[in-house]
């Protein structure tokens, strides 16, 4: 099969006031949770892979497991490419198959940002590949990408929808004042930005960060016109909180059995999906497909 079309996803969303879950998958495990929970919920899904993890499986194993959880789902899931400045690993995703795959030119100058942002989204769309652009500072470091810094690149809302107008971009993730990672302080939210920004472009609006915000900030998040939310964190401390207790119990009982540490860890995951499907108000929908 094809995987389902980010923007398509994206789109739909937007129009019907929710916004889909993108979860940061790991392995065939949390692959697998995620879609289930995504499935049992009536939810579109987009699985995302983060650099790291494209790297250490391979593009041709993940993909492989992500189509064969799709396959087994009657919803519509896509496979997205996280937070990637790196352009071989995106022109490797694309020949693989992925949805959708995320150009971030944070780094970069905004002259540099625009051109290659330019570049990528020629090459994707050539592949019938959506591009989300990322080229304002996200705050915090993700799989070892990002800053910490708020300060780097922060544009003007025309002019950051003007870039994403020009270079033809699918999906925009613009600064809002969220952060990857754990919180250590409370965050400035901007949702009046991104009601600007949607009174300005009907291109959706991505948020990143979304581990820790209460079920009312996403709410105003969404209502305001976000309509893809990033989950990372939530997922890692359930994968790995799970594990770690499993692992405590066989130390108690002397029984060493790795499928029920594999289960306990899919329950988890399956979990915190489902929490986030309810909160995002993905549950039930009848997304597109394509």
């Amino acid at each position: 099969m094809t995987f389902a079309s980010t923007k398509l996803l994206a789109r739909e969303a937007r129009a019907n006031g929710y916004a889909i879950p993108a979860v940061n998958i790991v392995d065939g495990i949390s692959i697998a949770a995620v879609v289930r929970a995504a499935d049992r919920a009536g939810s579109p899904i987009i699985l995302q892979t983060s650099v790291k993890t494209v790297k250490y499986f391979g593009a041709e194993v993940l993909a492989g497991l992500a189509r064969a959880a799709a396959d087994a789902a009657d919803v519509p899931v896509a496979l997205h490419l996280d937070h990637c400045p790196d352009r071989a690993v995106i022109t490797e995703t694309i020949a693989h198959g992925w949805s959708s795959v995320l150009f971030d030119a944070s780094d970069r100058p905004f002259d540099v940002a625009r051109q290659e942002t330019a570049e990528v989204v020629e090459e994707a769309h050539a592949a019938g590949v959506d591009v989300e652009s990322e080229i304002e500072n996200i705050v915090g470091v993700e799989d070892g990408v990002g800053s910490d810094d708020p300060n780097v690149h922060f544009y003007p809302d025309e002019q950051l929808v003007a870039v994403a107008e020009e270079t033809g971009t699918d999906l925009i993730a613009p600064a809002l004042g969220t952060a990857h990672g754990l919180y250590k302080a409370s965050p400035v939210l901007l949702f009046d930005r991104v009601s600007a920004l949607a009174a300005l472009t009907d291109i959706p609006i991505v948020l990143h960060g979304g581990t820790g915000l209460s079920g009312e900030e996403f709410a105003r998040f969404i209502d305001a016109g976000v309509s893809k939310i990033n989950i990372s964190t939530a997922l890692k401390l359930a994968y790995m909180y799970a594990a770690r207790d499993h692992l405590a119990d066989a130390e108690r009982s002397g029984k060493w059995e790795p499928v029920r540490l594999f289960d306990q860890i899919g329950a988890a995951v399956e979990d915190v999906v489902t929490e986030h499907i309810a909160l995002f108000r993905s549950g039930s929908r009848q997304a597109v497909s394509a």
